[in-house]
């Protein structure tokens, strides 16, 4: 069975895409812990981050850095955390969290309630630096 992010990947279930290569999407998190929460992830449905083999992990993590400085110039923040849990869905991916500080990297904390207009003018920002 798909992953829901394979679904994404196909066009079956909507996002507030980010960037996107051949191999690579990066979209917004419907769920984010803050505002610019990006969702970094190759195409390729492989379960664990550390399943993928070294092209596609080098591949998306460089894929993620460069999400990661647009991120950083559209939204204001310290930092951009990342976080690499890998429970919730199935299929590798990487957090991209603007950050102040160590806790606002807390998946434990409400989650940000974003209407849909927000989420596509925050995608639209960071695409804009990209």
């Amino acid at each position: 069975m798909a992953s829901i992010f394979t679904r994404i990947v196909k066009g079956e279930i909507p996002c507030h895409k980010v960037a996107e290569t051949e191999d690579y999407l990066a979209f917004l998190d419907i769920s984010p812990v803050a505002r610019g929460h990006v969702l970094a992830i190759p195409k390729q449905e492989v379960d664990y981050l550390f399943d993928l083999g070294d092209d596609a992990y080098v591949g998306l993590q460089l894929f993620a850095k460069e999400v990661a400085i647009a991120i950083k110039a559209a939204i204001p923040c310290e930092r951009i955390g990342t976080a690499v849990i890998g429970l919730e869905v199935p299929h590798a991916h990487i957090h991209l969290i603007p950050i102040n500080s160590i806790a606002d990297l807390n998946f434990s904390k409400p989650k940000l309630n974003m209407s849909q207009e927000e989420l596509a003018e925050t995608a639209a920002q960071i695409r804009a630096k990209l």
